[in-house]
């Protein structure tokens, strides 16, 4: 391709060079750089590429973009006021523009963020389309899943995999904004035909992240001035604040007041095959959902879903059987194999409030006995290991602590100050190192009416114990045992 079609939407502080040359690919990694490459010079927290300039063009480099002036000769160099922003032009141009072939719906908020775009994704599938799915859990197009490491991807695999999703005959993509997606620019130039703001709560707020909650807030606000229509919970905090920058009048949903798209009448459902919740909704849609995953907060994710949907066009069958047959593995996921026996979920809850979240959602369904089982991750924050013992002392009946990942520390030594918390509330427990014997142990003894959580692993098919990961998949032990018994 040649180099003037890759930097055609750019802003350039100036060119020094040709720009009618051809490119063989475009480089931000220094390893992968071949002969013909367009290379971008990037600053991170610990390096910067702008060092690698010479290096670059030894190996074959034929075209460079800097934020810094770079001592390189024989070669087009770009300066630019951010190479990250030029970056994400260039990768859409790179492989022609692959978000405008799709119809793109992003949700941002602090959480619900996985919950939600599965709801979408479920609901679009239900109207018979193929989706592609970006975000925490990784990539999907259509039901392959690909590994990718960030929830929002960097700017040049995001289009990558836009291109993919389009060649495979996808419709449209839902994607999980991170705020940290769009503080890395990696979402440069992105239109999102469709855009969901679910809540705002103090979140990676660290040197590393962001300084503070209010650029945090505002990084989230970026979202919104490339967005065509909007979805906003207007139950959530600082709503308004977060849609600072759009300019049109967003759709509201609300589970306490009359808007766009409200829900009322809501109650919990369990059965056999369901755990999860119903409710009535008025406005934009009226009529009675039934959802597949318990807690009354998900009321919330699925009003967002369901307005969302409803504006790119679903009909009312493909969001009543998406709702209610959609399933986010690793969260609040109940596994339906064992509901002959008991009612067994398992759950990503990795700290004391989403632990606290799980249990209080799930003891809201009043089961016989609520039952626990996890562990600690070892080389974390020691505090985090009592406050967890706390909520399971506090909110189960009882408690099975066993291993999560202790890395380089000794399993007891995290149980010993998981216990601290468990005892402060007077909760009873018992120690089952073995995770997958102390999930045998829950299924041989759990009743028909109590709801047994598997807490900390979530979608995690793997255990990390001295450095070494080895495969574990809860999932896969309970559909073992049940297989043989």
């Amino acid at each position: 391709m040649l180099l003037s079609k890759i930097v055609e939407n750019i802003e350039a502080i100036s060119i020094d060079g040709s720009l009618d040359i051809d490119i063989s690919s475009l480089v931000y990694d220094s390893r992968k750089v071949e002969a013909g490459s367009l290379f971008v010079c990037m600053k991170g927290a610990k390096f910067d590429a702008h060092e690698k300039a010479s290096e670059v063009v030894a190996n074959g480099a034929v075209a460079l973009i800097v934020e810094d002036d770079v001592d390189v000769t024989g070669v087009t160099v770009i300066k630019v006021k951010n190479s990250r922003n030029t970056l994400a032009l260039c990768s859409a141009a790179w492989f022609d523009y692959p978000a405008k072939k799709l119809t793109v719906i992003g949700i941002t908020g602090t959480k619900g963020k996985t919950t939600t775009a599965h709801m979408v994704k479920s609901i679009l599938e239900a109207g018979g389309n193929k989706v592609g799915m970006i975000g925490t859990m990784g990539t999907f197009i259509g039901q392959e899943k690909i590994p990718t490491q960030n929830t929002t991807p960097e700017s040049y695999i995001l289009h990558s995999l836009f291109n993919d999703m389009a060649n495979a005959g996808c419709k449209y993509v839902v994607m999980e904004a991170s705020s940290q997606g769009f503080k890395m620019h990696r979402t440069d130039g992105i239109i999102f035909d469709y855009a969901a703001f679910l809540n705002i709560s103090p979140d990676h707020i660290s040197p590393e992240e962001h300084p503070d909650f209010e650029d945090y807030l505002d990084c989230k606000s970026l979202m919104f001035a490339q967005s065509k229509e909007v979805v906003v919970n207007i139950d959530a905090d600082r709503w308004q604040d977060a849609l600072k920058r759009f300019d049109g009048k967003p759709h509201g949903i609300s589970v306490k007041t009359k808007t766009d798209l409200y829900a009322e009448n809501i109650k919990m459902i369990w059965t056999e095959e369901v755990l999860g919740i119903s409710f009535d909704t008025h406005g934009d849609i009226e009529d009675s959902f039934e959802l597949g995953i318990p807690g009354e907060f998900n009321v919330e994710n699925a009003l967002i879903a369901m307005e969302l949907t409803s504006l790119v066009g679903a009909d009312i069958n493909a969001i009543k059987q998406g709702l209610k047959t959609v399933y986010v593995k690793g969260r609040t996921q109940l596994l339906r194999c064992a509901t002959s026996i008991t009612t067994m979920v398992i759950d990503y809850a990795h700290n004391a409030l989403s632990m606290e979240e799980l249990l209080k959602t799930l003891r809201a369904y009043n089961p016989e006995r609520l039952v626990c089982l996890f562990g600690g991750g070892g080389n974390k924050p020691k505090a985090r290991r009592y406050d967890m013992g706390s909520r399971a002392g506090k909110y189960a009946d009882y408690t099975i602590l066993t291993t999560d990942n202790p890395r380089f520390e000794e399993i007891d030594d995290i149980n010993a100050e998981i216990i601290e918390g468990i005892e402060a509330f007077g909760g009873k427990y018992e120690i089952i190192i073995d995770r997958t014997e102390a999930i045998h142990h829950l299924l041989e003894t759990a009743g028909k009416n109590d709801i047994i959580a598997l807490i900390g692993k979530g979608h995690e098919e793997y255990q990390d114990i001295k450095g070494v990961k080895y495969h574990f998949s809860e999932q896969e032990v309970v559909e073992e045992y049940m297989k043989n018994h």
